[in-house]
This record gives structure tokens, C-alpha cells and sequence, in this order.
């Protein structure tokens, strides 16, 4: 069963050199072959609520694979840069 991995990024970037370090590793480490970007911070509009400032959604063959790739020691090197570039909320979310 297919899961999805949000990122909800809730305001503006406080320190883009760290979000430019988040995004290095990120590209240096590389993600596993079955995770598919599906929204990578495209245009939005807010039907409900207030919109964050962001939104990027990846999709994984399974939960398991999901937490595997955020868990991985690569993505946890890139972890902190980017907590401190900006406030974010990740989910993981099981489909259908």
C-alpha cells in the first residue's frame, strides 16, 4: 500500500544558507529509487485554513519504506539543517 510523505513548511526561511545545506545533502545522499516527488513548494491555494508557506509530498511503495528513508542516516545529516532554516510539519500518510 502506497504511503505519502508530507512536509508542511509553516512560515517564511529564516536562513537560507541552511536550507541551502539541507538541499546539498539531500542531493549528495539521494533518495531511495522508489521515492517519487509529487509536489516539491508548487503554486497553492488554500480552500480551508490558512495555506503554509510550502508543501513537498513524496510518494513511497509503503510506510515502512517511508520511515526507512527518513530514519537513513543521510536524511538524518540533512535533518537539522533543516529545522533551523525553517519551521516545518512532516507526516507520513497511508493510501490506498
Amino acid at each position: 500500500m502506497p504511503a505519502y510523505m508530507i512536509f508542511f513548511r509553516e512560515g517564511p526561511v529564516r536562513d537560507a544558507a541552511e536550507l541551502a545545506e539541507y538541499q546539498r545533502l539531500n542531493r549528495e545522499h539521494g533518495g531511495p529509487a522508489s521515492m517519487e516527488p509529487l509536489v516539491v513548494y508548487g503554486s497553492m491555494e488554500a480552500l480551508e485554513g490558512p495555506a503554509p508557506d510550502g508543501v513537498v509530498l513524496l510518494r513511497f511503495p509503503t510506510v515502512e519504506d517511508a520511515r526507512a528513508w527518513y530514519d537513513s542516516p543521510g536524511y538524518q545529516e540533512a535533518l537539522p539543517h533543516r529545522l533551523r532554516a525553517a519551521d516545518y510539519r512532516a507526516l507520513i500518510v497511508e493510501g490506498l
